[in-house]
């Protein structure tokens, strides 16, 4: 049985919330009246509680890819979000198909029903869903999106599971470093204090020791205060348009910042083409979604080419965020007049690469954090150690 929320005014005029289990709205309003109170709101209470939050990505997709089975076994569209409206163990997902059927039973369009949530449903699915509703093709379209969706999930989390080690690696780093110069050197000090004369090592360490230990809170809220000015100022478009082009084109880290902007467009454009969103509106959305201030600037050039009647490729090719052999293959594929299958084809072709270019990338910054590490190790024993062995010869 639903739970409903509920907010009513007393006789006396106060206001009065809590949580009613009952059949339906209307069960909710007839006890409210058995307890003398007029109401003002009742909502259910799991769907008040997930609206306004973005639902996983990977939970979408699979319940896009179940839609596009049971459309295919036969089962009609209204009974199919019905049965996703009543799953229990995925709360926030029944609550947004539960809307959803509440708008088609009324008569209402899917893709209009969605467009409602844009916190649940990006504009690019919502395209393509109404594309499917125009042309009959609904079976196809939520298949394909679902794949579209798990495979975009997949990718990202990939290459968060491979730069977990390295974040690890930064933060177990910084804390062994802090523990060293803050709690292990200021222990030898009283023992340096006795000697007229220091290595430049040992100097080096010890003032690196009397920062961390008398600077440490005002070095946190140094760091916390610039990391808050740099996420300020990324929001400057000019900003943002700088740090963009130096990731892009930076030695160890550029290519994969290519190929993923790259595997993104060329994913999300194949994907609405194949399920017959209009070319000029396809990259449109590609755009409003690339992430990328280069690649929207592509995009932008190869919409005002495709107006022209002239061709994709070569605006694609003039931002440099595209391969040769990439370039070569969507000119065939605009030759051929099969572009959405080589879009899809190029795309996982590019995160085939991506896959590799990640492992070399964490396969480089493992062993130069490390490197770091230790440096910094070798330091502090340096320090500590060579005035020992004066006190030694001294002896």
């Amino acid at each position: 049985m639903p739970t409903y929320s509920y907010t009513a005014l007393s006789a006396s005029g106060d206001r009065v919330s809590g949580l009613l289990s009952a059949a339906s709205e209307q069960a909710v309003l007839s006890e409210l009246e058995t307890r003398r109170l007029t109401p003002v709101s009742i909502l259910p209470a799991k769907e008040r509680v997930a609206r306004g939050r973005r639902v996983s990505a990977r939970k979408l997709g699979e319940s896009y890819v179940q839609i596009g089975d049971l459309l295919h076994a036969g089962v009609p569209l209204m009974r199919s979000l019905k049965l996703l409206a009543g799953r229990k163990s995925q709360p926030q997902i029944a609550s947004v198909y539960r809307e959803l059927a509440e708008a088609v039973s009324d008569g209402g369009e899917l893709a209009e029903a969605m467009s409602r949530r844009p916190e649940a449903f990006p504009r690019i699915h919502i395209a393509m869903v109404r594309a499917g509703e125009k042309g009959g093709f609904l079976e196809g379209v939520f298949s394909r999106l679902g794949a579209f969706v798990l495979a975009q999930a997949e990718l990202r989390g990939r290459i968060v599971g491979s730069l977990i080690y390295p974040a690890l690696l930064v933060l177990f780093g910084v804390i062994i470093l802090g523990v060293v110069f803050g709690v292990f050197v200021p222990m030898f000090k009283p023992v340096f204090e006795r000697m007229a004369q220091l290595p430049f090592a040992t100097r080096l360490v010890l003032g690196a020791s009397d920062l961390v230990s008398g600077y440490g809170i005002y070095l946190l809220v140094l760091a916390t205060a610039l990391a808050m000015t740099g996420w300020r100022l990324s929001k400057r478009a000019d900003v943002r348009r700088r740090a963009t082009e130096f990731m892009t084109f930076a030695p160890i880290c550029g290519p994969l910042v290519r190929a993923l902007a790259a595997a993104r467009f060329c994913r999300l454009l194949g994907t609405m083409l194949e399920n017959g969103v209009p070319m000029l509106h396809a990259m449109t959305i590609s755009k409003e979604a690339a992430g990328n201030v280069l690649m929207e600037e592509a995009i932008d050039s190869a919409i005002e080419a495709v107006r022209s009647g002239e061709a994709l490729a070569p605006p694609l090719a003039s931002s440099g965020l595209f391969g040769d052999d990439i370039v070569e293959m969507i000119t065939v594929g605009e030759s051929a007049n099969n572009l959405e299958k080589v879009l899809l084809t190029v795309a996982e072709t590019i995160e085939k690469r991506i896959d590799r270019l990640l492992g070399i990338v964490v396969r480089l910054i493992e062993p130069l954090m490390l490197m770091a590490i230790a440096g910094v190790v070798v330091v502090v024993a340096m320090g500590l150690l060579l005035p020992m062995t004066q006190l030694g010869a001294d002896g």
